[in-house]
């Protein structure tokens, strides 16, 4: 029997109870799934999310691997306690999610949808944009998330560009890397795509200089984390038109305050952190594979690098 601890909010637990029974089974797993062991040292296994009610992760000295239900790790990896293996949640339901959200604001921003949505009045604009080949998605962060969005949007038709911190290569997507990749990137970008994971590298990448190598009058769209942005230097960007318009969907106090600048904007548009999420089904799947690989004596799969922070 192989002991497995849920510690999530509780909403999760009648979300992913049966989901992860169903995958157990389904990879012949013997699991005592439960959200309480009487003793820490019994529990083989954490199903964890980082607002779940366990903090302290040192009593589960037996446990093998924690196993992260979000994408991102960045609120666990200061905890001194959690020294145990940290897998993080690549969901193939989460990719694509993500895929069509992106997809879904850069054909909006790429037909000036907002220009005839929002239009009031009676005056008939006649307006043709140009195809998405003559059209340049700039992505920054080119992981699986990235590389997902990265590959829709190249087969949209657009002249697709993708930075990260270490060389990558993607089909039909021109790569860049390192501080000059960046500010290439940036240059030549229309729609800018902010997929990266939030690291102490990353905070603030976004910034006044950053939003100057972007063409006058470029987009942006994150749904990736909200501290990737300096807000003062993108509501100054905004205000002066050098960036046309911004759809945020993360922030870095959620729910973003009611007097936050961003609601005042009439060139900003907020998503409630709805760009995607975990799915119970497909997200369980991952998880007993990797409860499967581990009793195997496999490699975990999407183990963390804590030197990269991710």
């Amino acid at each position: 029997m192989i002991n497995v601890l849920f510690s999530a909010a509780p909403a999760r637990w009648d979300q992913y109870n049966a989901a992860l029974r169903t995958a157990f089974k389904n990879a012949s797993l013997d699991v005592n799934l439960s959200r309480e062991f009487e003793d820490p040292k019994d529990v083989d296994y954490l199903v964890i999310a980082p607002n779940g009610p366990i903090t302290d992760f040192s009593p589960f000295t037996n446990a093998k691997a924690a196993l992260n239900l979000w994408a991102g790790v960045e609120s666990l990896m200061p905890n001194p306690t959690l020294t145990m293996p940290l897998a993080r949640m690549v969901d193939s339901g989460l990719s694509e999610g993500m895929r069509e959200y992106v997809c879904g604001h850069a054909l909006r921003y790429h037909l000036e949808m907002d220009n005839f949505i929002c239009a009031k009045g009676t005056e008939w604009r006649y307006q043709v944009p140009p195809l998405a080949r003559h059209r340049t998605v700039g992505i920054l962060g080119l992981g699986e998330l990235g590389s997902a969005c990265a590959q829709a949007l190249t087969g949209l038709g657009f002249n697709t560009l993708g930075w990260s911190r270490t060389p990558k290569e993607i089909a039909n997507v021109k790569c860049y890397s390192g501080t000059e990749g960046l500010a290439e990137l940036l240059s030549q970008t229309e729609i800018l795509v902010l997929l990266l994971p939030l690291t102490a590298q990353t905070e603030n990448v976004i910034n006044a200089e950053t939003l100057a190598m972007l063409p006058k009058g470029a987009r942006i769209i994150n749904p990736g984390r909200g501290a990737l942005i300096d807000d003062d230097a993108l509501l100054a960007a905004l205000n002066t038109g050098h960036i046309a318009h911004a759809t945020l969907d993360v922030f870095r106090v959620e729910p973003l305050p009611s007097d936050h600048p961003y609601w005042h904007c009439d060139n900003v548009t907020i998503t409630p952190h709805n760009a995607s999420e975990t799915r119970a089904d497909t997200s369980s799947e991952i998880i007993a594979d990797n409860i499967r690989r581990s009793e195997a004596g496999e490699p975990l799969r999407f183990l963390v690098d804590r030197s990269a922070g991710y």
